[in-house]
Protein backbone atom coordinates (compact mmCIF):
# COMPACT_ATOMS: atom_id res chain seq x y z
CA UNK A 1 0.00 0.00 0.00
CA UNK A 2 1.21 3.52 -0.72
CA UNK A 3 0.46 6.91 0.68
CA UNK A 4 0.74 10.17 -1.22
CA UNK A 5 3.06 12.86 -0.07
CA UNK A 6 1.68 16.31 0.61
CA UNK A 7 1.16 18.67 -2.35
CA UNK A 8 2.97 21.95 -2.73
CA UNK A 9 1.92 24.37 0.00
CA UNK A 10 0.55 27.76 -1.04
CA UNK A 11 1.66 30.61 1.18
CA UNK A 12 -0.62 33.09 -0.58
CA UNK A 13 -3.80 33.00 -2.64
CA UNK A 14 -2.32 32.98 -6.15
CA UNK A 15 -4.55 32.40 -9.20
CA UNK A 16 -3.54 28.72 -9.15
CA UNK A 17 -4.37 28.44 -5.46
CA UNK A 18 -7.69 30.20 -5.99
CA UNK A 19 -8.57 27.74 -8.76
CA UNK A 20 -7.90 24.82 -6.43
CA UNK A 21 -9.92 26.46 -3.65
CA UNK A 22 -12.79 27.10 -6.07
CA UNK A 23 -13.07 23.41 -6.93
CA UNK A 24 -12.90 22.32 -3.29
CA UNK A 25 -15.52 24.91 -2.39
CA UNK A 26 -17.64 23.49 -5.21
CA UNK A 27 -17.59 20.07 -3.55
CA UNK A 28 -18.74 21.50 -0.22
CA UNK A 29 -21.28 23.73 -2.00
CA UNK A 30 -22.69 20.57 -3.58
CA UNK A 31 -23.10 18.78 -0.24
CA UNK A 32 -24.81 21.78 1.38
CA UNK A 33 -27.02 22.45 -1.66
CA UNK A 34 -28.10 18.82 -1.78
CA UNK A 35 -29.09 18.66 1.89
CA UNK A 36 -31.05 21.92 2.01
CA UNK A 37 -32.90 21.28 -1.27
CA UNK A 38 -34.21 18.01 0.10
CA UNK A 39 -35.27 19.63 3.37
CA UNK A 40 -37.83 22.01 1.89
CA UNK A 41 -39.16 19.29 -0.42
CA UNK A 42 -40.02 16.84 2.37
CA UNK A 43 -43.77 17.57 2.57
CA UNK A 44 -44.15 17.16 -1.24
CA UNK A 45 -42.09 13.96 -1.20
CA UNK A 46 -44.21 12.55 1.60
CA UNK A 47 -47.46 13.40 -0.18
CA UNK A 48 -46.49 11.77 -3.49
CA UNK A 49 -44.79 8.65 -2.11
CA UNK A 50 -47.21 8.16 0.79
CA UNK A 51 -44.58 8.54 3.51
CA UNK A 52 -45.53 9.38 7.08
CA UNK A 53 -43.68 11.99 9.16
CA UNK A 54 -41.71 9.22 10.85
CA UNK A 55 -40.68 7.54 7.59
CA UNK A 56 -40.12 10.91 5.93
CA UNK A 57 -37.39 11.59 8.47
CA UNK A 58 -35.38 8.84 6.76
CA UNK A 59 -34.96 10.96 3.63
CA UNK A 60 -32.70 13.06 5.85
CA UNK A 61 -31.56 10.33 8.21
CA UNK A 62 -30.65 7.89 5.42
CA UNK A 63 -28.12 10.41 4.17
CA UNK A 64 -26.90 11.03 7.72
CA UNK A 65 -26.54 7.27 8.29
CA UNK A 66 -24.30 6.85 5.26
CA UNK A 67 -22.35 10.03 5.97
CA UNK A 68 -21.85 9.49 9.69
CA UNK A 69 -21.23 5.76 9.37
CA UNK A 70 -18.41 5.99 6.84
CA UNK A 71 -16.73 9.31 7.67
CA UNK A 72 -13.84 7.92 9.73
CA UNK A 73 -13.16 5.36 7.02
CA UNK A 74 -13.39 8.10 4.40
CA UNK A 75 -10.99 10.31 6.32
CA UNK A 76 -8.33 7.64 6.66
CA UNK A 77 -8.82 6.49 3.06
CA UNK A 78 -8.04 10.04 1.94
CA UNK A 79 -4.80 10.00 3.94
CA UNK A 80 -3.67 6.57 2.78
CA UNK A 81 -5.14 6.00 -0.67
CA UNK A 82 -4.86 9.55 -2.01
CA UNK A 83 -6.98 12.65 -1.44
CA UNK A 84 -7.43 13.44 -5.12
CA UNK A 85 -8.42 9.87 -5.92
CA UNK A 86 -11.01 9.75 -3.13
CA UNK A 87 -12.48 13.13 -4.04
CA UNK A 88 -12.92 12.24 -7.70
CA UNK A 89 -14.39 8.79 -7.04
CA UNK A 90 -16.78 10.17 -4.43
CA UNK A 91 -18.04 12.93 -6.72
CA UNK A 92 -18.77 10.39 -9.45
CA UNK A 93 -20.75 8.15 -7.08
CA UNK A 94 -22.57 11.21 -5.70
CA UNK A 95 -23.78 12.17 -9.18
CA UNK A 96 -25.08 8.66 -9.97
CA UNK A 97 -26.80 8.12 -6.60
CA UNK A 98 -28.47 11.54 -6.64
CA UNK A 99 -29.77 11.00 -10.16
CA UNK A 100 -31.23 7.62 -9.16
CA UNK A 101 -32.96 9.24 -6.19
CA UNK A 102 -34.85 11.48 -8.57
CA UNK A 103 -36.37 8.43 -10.28
CA UNK A 104 -37.40 6.65 -7.06
CA UNK A 105 -40.99 5.37 -7.03
CA UNK A 106 -41.18 4.41 -3.36
CA UNK A 107 -39.90 5.56 0.00
CA UNK A 108 -37.44 2.68 0.53
CA UNK A 109 -35.82 3.22 -2.88
CA UNK A 110 -35.47 6.93 -2.19
CA UNK A 111 -33.93 6.30 1.24
CA UNK A 112 -31.50 3.78 -0.29
CA UNK A 113 -30.36 6.38 -2.82
CA UNK A 114 -29.89 8.90 -0.01
CA UNK A 115 -27.83 6.36 1.94
CA UNK A 116 -25.44 5.85 -0.98
CA UNK A 117 -25.26 9.62 -1.50
CA UNK A 118 -24.29 9.99 2.16
CA UNK A 119 -21.53 7.39 1.77
CA UNK A 120 -20.09 9.28 -1.20
CA UNK A 121 -20.14 12.52 0.80
CA UNK A 122 -18.35 10.69 3.63
CA UNK A 123 -15.38 10.21 1.30
CA UNK A 124 -15.48 13.60 -0.46
CA UNK A 125 -15.82 15.79 2.65
CA UNK A 126 -12.64 14.72 4.51
CA UNK A 127 -10.73 14.53 1.22
CA UNK A 128 -11.61 18.15 0.38
CA UNK A 129 -10.92 19.30 3.94
CA UNK A 130 -7.49 17.65 4.04
CA UNK A 131 -6.55 18.96 0.60
CA UNK A 132 -7.15 22.49 1.88
CA UNK A 133 -5.30 22.01 5.16
CA UNK A 134 -2.29 20.44 3.43
CA UNK A 135 -2.25 22.77 0.42
CA UNK A 136 -2.37 26.12 2.25
CA UNK A 137 0.23 27.25 4.76
CA UNK A 138 -0.82 27.18 8.40
CA UNK A 139 -1.83 30.57 9.75
CA UNK A 140 -3.46 33.47 7.95
CA UNK A 141 -3.57 31.87 4.49
CA UNK A 142 -5.09 28.62 5.70
CA UNK A 143 -7.59 30.44 7.93
CA UNK A 144 -8.62 32.63 5.00
CA UNK A 145 -9.05 29.57 2.77
CA UNK A 146 -11.10 27.79 5.43
CA UNK A 147 -13.25 30.89 5.95
CA UNK A 148 -14.05 31.02 2.24
CA UNK A 149 -14.59 27.25 2.22
CA UNK A 150 -17.12 27.27 5.06
CA UNK A 151 -18.86 30.38 3.71
CA UNK A 152 -19.34 28.54 0.43
CA UNK A 153 -21.08 25.75 2.30
CA UNK A 154 -23.44 28.28 3.88
CA UNK A 155 -24.08 29.83 0.48
CA UNK A 156 -24.95 26.44 -0.95
CA UNK A 157 -27.28 25.76 1.95
CA UNK A 158 -29.10 29.09 1.62
CA UNK A 159 -29.37 28.89 -2.17
CA UNK A 160 -30.56 25.31 -1.83
CA UNK A 161 -33.45 26.44 0.34
CA UNK A 162 -34.63 28.87 -2.34
CA UNK A 163 -33.79 26.66 -5.33
CA UNK A 164 -35.39 23.69 -3.62
CA UNK A 165 -38.55 25.70 -3.06
CA UNK A 166 -38.67 26.80 -6.71
CA UNK A 167 -37.99 23.34 -8.08
CA UNK A 168 -40.49 21.71 -5.72
CA UNK A 169 -43.20 23.92 -7.18
CA UNK A 170 -42.54 22.09 -10.47
CA UNK A 171 -41.72 18.64 -9.06
CA UNK A 172 -39.79 17.44 -6.04
CA UNK A 173 -37.81 15.18 -8.38
CA UNK A 174 -35.93 18.18 -9.70
CA UNK A 175 -34.31 18.72 -6.30
CA UNK A 176 -32.51 15.46 -7.04
CA UNK A 177 -31.74 16.00 -10.70
CA UNK A 178 -30.42 19.58 -10.43
CA UNK A 179 -27.45 18.76 -8.11
CA UNK A 180 -26.23 16.22 -10.68
CA UNK A 181 -25.17 19.12 -12.92
CA UNK A 182 -23.22 20.71 -10.06
CA UNK A 183 -21.59 17.36 -9.28
CA UNK A 184 -20.48 16.85 -12.87
CA UNK A 185 -19.07 20.39 -13.11
CA UNK A 186 -17.18 19.94 -9.84
CA UNK A 187 -15.88 16.56 -10.99
CA UNK A 188 -14.54 18.11 -14.21
CA UNK A 189 -12.85 20.86 -12.20
CA UNK A 190 -11.29 18.35 -9.80
CA UNK A 191 -9.83 16.35 -12.67
CA UNK A 192 -8.29 19.54 -14.05
CA UNK A 193 -6.86 21.37 -11.03
CA UNK A 194 -6.51 19.09 -7.99
CA UNK A 195 -2.80 18.14 -8.09
CA UNK A 196 -1.48 14.63 -8.29
CA UNK A 197 1.07 13.80 -5.60
CA UNK A 198 3.98 11.44 -5.78
CA UNK A 199 3.50 8.05 -4.20
CA UNK A 200 5.80 7.13 -1.33
CA UNK A 201 6.18 4.01 0.83
CA UNK A 202 3.35 4.12 3.32
CA UNK A 203 1.42 2.28 5.97
CA UNK A 204 -0.87 -0.68 5.59
CA UNK A 205 -4.62 -0.23 5.77
CA UNK A 206 -6.29 -1.22 9.03
CA UNK A 207 -8.99 -3.51 7.64
CA UNK A 208 -10.22 -4.88 10.99
CA UNK A 209 -10.34 -1.46 12.59
CA UNK A 210 -12.12 0.02 9.58
CA UNK A 211 -14.78 -2.69 9.59
CA UNK A 212 -15.33 -2.42 13.36
CA UNK A 213 -15.65 1.37 13.60
CA UNK A 214 -17.82 1.59 10.48
CA UNK A 215 -20.18 -1.04 11.92
CA UNK A 216 -20.24 0.83 15.24
CA UNK A 217 -21.02 4.18 13.62
CA UNK A 218 -23.70 2.70 11.37
CA UNK A 219 -25.39 0.99 14.31
CA UNK A 220 -25.10 4.10 16.49
CA UNK A 221 -26.67 6.45 13.95
CA UNK A 222 -29.38 3.91 13.08
CA UNK A 223 -30.19 3.41 16.76
CA UNK A 224 -30.43 7.13 17.43
CA UNK A 225 -32.73 7.66 14.47
CA UNK A 226 -34.98 4.69 15.25
CA UNK A 227 -35.11 5.19 19.03
CA UNK A 228 -38.23 7.41 18.93
CA UNK A 229 -40.16 4.64 17.15
CA UNK A 230 -38.76 1.71 19.13
CA UNK A 231 -38.68 3.59 22.44
CA UNK A 232 -35.61 4.93 24.19
CA UNK A 233 -35.94 2.39 27.01
CA UNK A 234 -36.90 -0.55 24.77
CA UNK A 235 -34.90 -3.77 24.63
CA UNK A 236 -34.08 -3.04 21.00
CA UNK A 237 -32.64 0.42 21.68
CA UNK A 238 -30.74 -0.53 24.81
CA UNK A 239 -29.44 -3.72 23.18
CA UNK A 240 -28.22 -1.74 20.18
CA UNK A 241 -26.44 0.77 22.39
CA UNK A 242 -24.75 -2.06 24.27
CA UNK A 243 -23.67 -3.55 20.93
CA UNK A 244 -22.25 -0.17 19.93
CA UNK A 245 -20.28 0.00 23.18
CA UNK A 246 -18.90 -3.50 22.60
CA UNK A 247 -17.87 -2.64 19.03
CA UNK A 248 -16.14 0.53 20.23
CA UNK A 249 -14.31 -1.43 22.93
CA UNK A 250 -13.17 -3.99 20.36
CA UNK A 251 -12.07 -1.16 18.10
CA UNK A 252 -10.03 0.42 20.90
CA UNK A 253 -8.28 -2.91 21.58
CA UNK A 254 -7.54 -3.41 17.89
CA UNK A 255 -6.13 0.10 17.49
CA UNK A 256 -3.69 -0.47 20.36
CA UNK A 257 -2.39 -3.69 18.82
CA UNK A 258 -2.02 -2.95 15.10
CA UNK A 259 1.07 -1.26 13.73
CA UNK A 260 -0.85 1.18 11.53
CA UNK A 261 -4.18 2.00 13.23
CA UNK A 262 -7.12 3.63 11.49
CA UNK A 263 -7.51 5.97 14.47
CA UNK A 264 -4.44 6.80 16.48
CA UNK A 265 -6.09 6.94 19.89
CA UNK A 266 -3.55 9.46 21.13
CA UNK A 267 -5.14 12.02 18.81
CA UNK A 268 -8.09 12.14 21.22
CA UNK A 269 -5.82 13.59 23.91
CA UNK A 270 -5.92 16.88 22.01
CA UNK A 271 -8.25 19.16 23.99
CA UNK A 272 -8.93 21.53 21.06
CA UNK A 273 -9.81 18.61 18.79
CA UNK A 274 -12.21 17.04 21.32
CA UNK A 275 -13.88 20.39 22.05
CA UNK A 276 -14.21 21.06 18.32
CA UNK A 277 -15.99 17.74 17.85
CA UNK A 278 -18.41 18.25 20.74
CA UNK A 279 -19.19 21.77 19.55
CA UNK A 280 -19.66 20.51 15.98
CA UNK A 281 -22.29 18.06 17.21
CA UNK A 282 -24.05 20.91 19.01
CA UNK A 283 -23.87 23.47 16.20
CA UNK A 284 -25.24 21.40 13.34
CA UNK A 285 -27.42 19.20 15.53
CA UNK A 286 -29.28 22.19 16.94
CA UNK A 287 -29.81 23.79 13.55
CA UNK A 288 -30.92 20.63 11.69
CA UNK A 289 -33.36 19.86 14.50
CA UNK A 290 -34.76 23.39 14.46
CA UNK A 291 -34.97 23.45 10.66
CA UNK A 292 -36.86 20.14 10.61
CA UNK A 293 -39.41 21.51 13.08
CA UNK A 294 -39.77 24.93 11.46
CA UNK A 295 -40.13 23.48 7.94
CA UNK A 296 -42.97 21.19 8.96
CA UNK A 297 -44.58 23.92 11.09
CA UNK A 298 -44.57 26.56 8.37
CA UNK A 299 -45.79 24.26 5.59
CA UNK A 300 -48.19 22.01 7.47
CA UNK A 301 -49.22 24.41 10.24
CA UNK A 302 -49.34 27.73 8.41
CA UNK A 303 -49.82 26.48 4.86
CA UNK A 304 -46.70 28.13 3.45
CA UNK A 305 -45.33 26.85 0.16
CA UNK A 306 -41.90 25.25 -0.14
CA UNK A 307 -40.62 28.41 -1.83
CA UNK A 308 -41.97 30.66 0.92
CA UNK A 309 -40.36 28.44 3.53
CA UNK A 310 -37.03 28.48 1.72
CA UNK A 311 -37.06 32.26 1.38
CA UNK A 312 -37.97 32.61 5.06
CA UNK A 313 -34.98 30.58 6.26
CA UNK A 314 -32.58 31.82 3.57
CA UNK A 315 -31.26 34.89 5.52
CA UNK A 316 -29.33 32.58 7.85
CA UNK A 317 -27.15 31.40 4.98
CA UNK A 318 -26.86 34.86 3.45
CA UNK A 319 -25.35 36.19 6.69
CA UNK A 320 -22.68 33.48 6.63
CA UNK A 321 -21.92 34.00 2.94
CA UNK A 322 -21.46 37.75 3.46
CA UNK A 323 -19.62 37.79 6.79
CA UNK A 324 -17.60 34.57 7.13
CA UNK A 325 -14.98 35.31 4.43
CA UNK A 326 -14.43 38.80 5.87
CA UNK A 327 -14.47 38.46 9.64
CA UNK A 328 -13.90 34.82 10.67
CA UNK A 329 -10.16 34.61 9.95
CA UNK A 330 -9.29 38.05 11.46
CA UNK A 331 -11.28 37.27 14.61
CA UNK A 332 -9.55 33.91 14.98
CA UNK A 333 -6.19 35.60 14.53
CA UNK A 334 -6.98 38.04 17.33
CA UNK A 335 -8.97 35.99 19.83
CA UNK A 336 -8.30 32.35 18.95
CA UNK A 337 -10.58 29.79 17.33
CA UNK A 338 -12.02 28.54 20.64
CA UNK A 339 -13.22 31.90 21.88
CA UNK A 340 -14.70 32.86 18.52
CA UNK A 341 -16.53 29.53 18.28
CA UNK A 342 -17.86 30.01 21.83
CA UNK A 343 -19.31 33.38 20.86
CA UNK A 344 -21.04 31.76 17.90
CA UNK A 345 -22.56 29.05 20.06
CA UNK A 346 -23.91 31.72 22.42
CA UNK A 347 -25.59 33.31 19.38
CA UNK A 348 -27.21 29.96 18.55
CA UNK A 349 -28.59 29.73 22.09
CA UNK A 350 -30.11 33.19 21.65
CA UNK A 351 -31.65 32.15 18.31
CA UNK A 352 -33.35 29.06 19.68
CA UNK A 353 -34.46 30.96 22.78
CA UNK A 354 -36.36 33.32 20.46
CA UNK A 355 -37.99 30.39 18.67
CA UNK A 356 -39.49 29.25 21.98
CA UNK A 357 -42.06 32.02 21.46
CA UNK A 358 -43.09 30.76 18.01
CA UNK A 359 -46.86 30.32 17.72
CA UNK A 360 -49.74 31.11 15.38
CA UNK A 361 -49.61 34.82 16.23
CA UNK A 362 -45.84 35.22 15.74
CA UNK A 363 -44.80 37.62 13.02
CA UNK A 364 -41.98 36.74 10.65
CA UNK A 365 -40.14 40.08 10.92
CA UNK A 366 -40.45 40.33 14.69
CA UNK A 367 -39.50 36.79 15.71
CA UNK A 368 -38.46 34.34 12.98
CA UNK A 369 -36.20 36.68 11.00
CA UNK A 370 -34.14 37.77 14.06
CA UNK A 371 -33.77 34.10 15.03
CA UNK A 372 -32.57 33.11 11.56
CA UNK A 373 -30.14 36.04 11.46
CA UNK A 374 -28.70 34.93 14.80
CA UNK A 375 -28.26 31.43 13.38
CA UNK A 376 -26.29 33.03 10.54
CA UNK A 377 -24.08 34.80 13.06
CA UNK A 378 -23.62 31.52 14.93
CA UNK A 379 -22.41 29.68 11.84
CA UNK A 380 -20.20 32.61 10.82
CA UNK A 381 -18.39 32.53 14.16
CA UNK A 382 -18.43 28.79 14.79
CA UNK A 383 -18.30 26.59 11.70
CA UNK A 384 -15.04 27.86 10.24
CA UNK A 385 -13.21 28.32 13.56
CA UNK A 386 -14.10 24.74 14.54
CA UNK A 387 -12.52 23.39 11.37
CA UNK A 388 -9.50 25.62 12.00
CA UNK A 389 -9.18 24.27 15.53
CA UNK A 390 -9.36 20.70 14.24
CA UNK A 391 -6.75 21.36 11.54
CA UNK A 392 -4.33 23.15 13.87
CA UNK A 393 -4.50 20.42 16.52
CA UNK A 394 -2.98 17.58 14.46
CA UNK A 395 0.03 17.09 12.12
CA UNK A 396 -0.31 17.08 8.33
CA UNK A 397 -0.31 13.26 8.15
CA UNK A 398 -3.54 13.15 10.18
CA UNK A 399 -5.44 15.93 8.41
CA UNK A 400 -7.81 13.51 6.67
CA UNK A 401 -8.50 11.79 9.97
CA UNK A 402 -9.12 15.13 11.73
CA UNK A 403 -11.47 16.09 8.92
CA UNK A 404 -13.25 12.76 9.24
CA UNK A 405 -13.61 13.19 13.01
CA UNK A 406 -15.05 16.69 12.91
CA UNK A 407 -17.33 15.84 9.98
CA UNK A 408 -18.48 12.73 11.85
CA UNK A 409 -19.40 14.98 14.75
CA UNK A 410 -21.27 17.28 12.37
CA UNK A 411 -23.37 14.27 11.27
CA UNK A 412 -23.83 12.43 14.58
CA UNK A 413 -25.16 15.65 16.14
CA UNK A 414 -28.07 15.94 13.69
CA UNK A 415 -28.81 12.21 13.93
CA UNK A 416 -29.07 12.40 17.71
CA UNK A 417 -31.05 15.65 17.68
CA UNK A 418 -33.49 14.43 15.01
CA UNK A 419 -34.12 11.29 17.04
CA UNK A 420 -34.94 13.31 20.15
CA UNK A 421 -36.97 15.84 18.15
CA UNK A 422 -39.07 13.04 16.62
CA UNK A 423 -39.71 11.55 20.05
CA UNK A 424 -40.75 14.88 21.56
CA UNK A 425 -42.88 15.75 18.52
CA UNK A 426 -44.77 12.46 18.82
CA UNK A 427 -45.52 13.06 22.50
CA UNK A 428 -45.80 16.84 22.78
CA UNK A 429 -46.04 18.28 19.28
CA UNK A 430 -43.78 20.54 17.21
CA UNK A 431 -44.05 23.39 19.67
CA UNK A 432 -42.64 21.32 22.51
CA UNK A 433 -39.89 19.94 20.26
CA UNK A 434 -38.42 23.44 19.84
CA UNK A 435 -36.90 23.08 23.32
CA UNK A 436 -34.53 20.37 22.02
CA UNK A 437 -32.36 22.64 19.80
CA UNK A 438 -32.05 25.10 22.68
CA UNK A 439 -30.72 22.42 25.02
CA UNK A 440 -28.34 21.09 22.36
CA UNK A 441 -26.93 24.57 21.75
CA UNK A 442 -26.46 25.13 25.49
CA UNK A 443 -24.45 21.90 25.71
CA UNK A 444 -22.17 23.25 23.00
CA UNK A 445 -21.58 26.42 24.99
CA UNK A 446 -20.69 24.36 28.05
CA UNK A 447 -18.21 22.29 26.05
CA UNK A 448 -16.39 25.37 24.74
CA UNK A 449 -16.20 27.29 28.04
CA UNK A 450 -12.61 26.08 28.71
CA UNK A 451 -11.56 28.17 25.71
CA UNK A 452 -12.03 31.29 27.85
CA UNK A 453 -9.06 30.26 29.99
CA UNK A 454 -6.66 30.35 27.07
CA UNK A 455 -4.10 33.14 27.17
Amino acid sequence: MTVSTAPAVHDRLTPRARGLLLVLCGALFLDALDVSMKGVALPSIGAELGMSTGSLQWVVSGYVLGFGGFLLLGGRAADLLGRRRMLIAALAVFAVATALGGFATSGPLLVAARFVTGISAAFSAPAGFSIITTSFAEGQVRNKALSIYTATGATGFSLGLVAGGLLTEVSWRWVFHAPVLVALATLAGALAVVPRTAAAPGRGFDVAGSATITAAMLLLVFTLVEAPNAGWASVRTLGSLVAVAVLLAVFAVLERRVANPLLRLGILRSGPLVRANVAAMSLLGGWVGALFIVTLYLQDGRGWSALETGLAVCPSGVVVALLAPRIAAPLVGRYGSGRVALAGLVASVAAYALLQFLDASSGYATLMLPAFLLVGVAFTLTYGPLTMAAADSVPAADQGLAGGLVNTAFQVGPALTLGVVSAVTASGGLRAALVVPLIVAALGVAAMLPALRRA
